[in-house]
């Protein structure tokens, strides 16, 4: 209080969080704990560490890393569908094209025989 005003003075703003680590009451997502200074290195003991928070935003960026090769891949299932289908196609015509050519060969070799056959 301000002497005889009753007013009380301004409180110290507090840091709640960061954008980078922002406060939150999970634990997996809270922040590193520091490691004792008398603890020896590689000690029995672990250090607590993040892994809730850091995990999830490791398998989004690794998610994100393979949009592009999963687009690839449906791209070049695309493309593959896409020659079989050529492909077919291609084999169509060429057969369509053989038996019309069987056909005319039919034909010629009978009018030969019926020209042999009346003569």
């Amino acid at each position: 209080m301000i002497a005889g005003l009753g007013a009380t003075a301004p409180k110290p703003m507090k840091r709640i969080g960061t954008i980078d680590r922002p406060h939150t009451h999970d634990p997996r997502n809270q922040a590193e704990m520091s490691v004792p200074t008398n603890e020896p290195v590689g000690s029995a003991t672990p250090s607590v560490t993040i892994t809730g928070a850091n995990d999830s935003r490791q398998n989004r960026t690794r998610e994100m890393q393979l949009i592009p090769e999963a687009l690839a891949r449906a791209h070049m299932h695309d493309r593959l569908r896409e020659a079989d289908t050529q492909r077919q196609a291609v084999r169509l015509v060429n057969a369509r094209r053989m038996q019309r050519r069987a056909e005319r060969a039919s034909m010629r070799a009978r009018r030969a025989l019926a020209m042999a056959v009346m003569h």
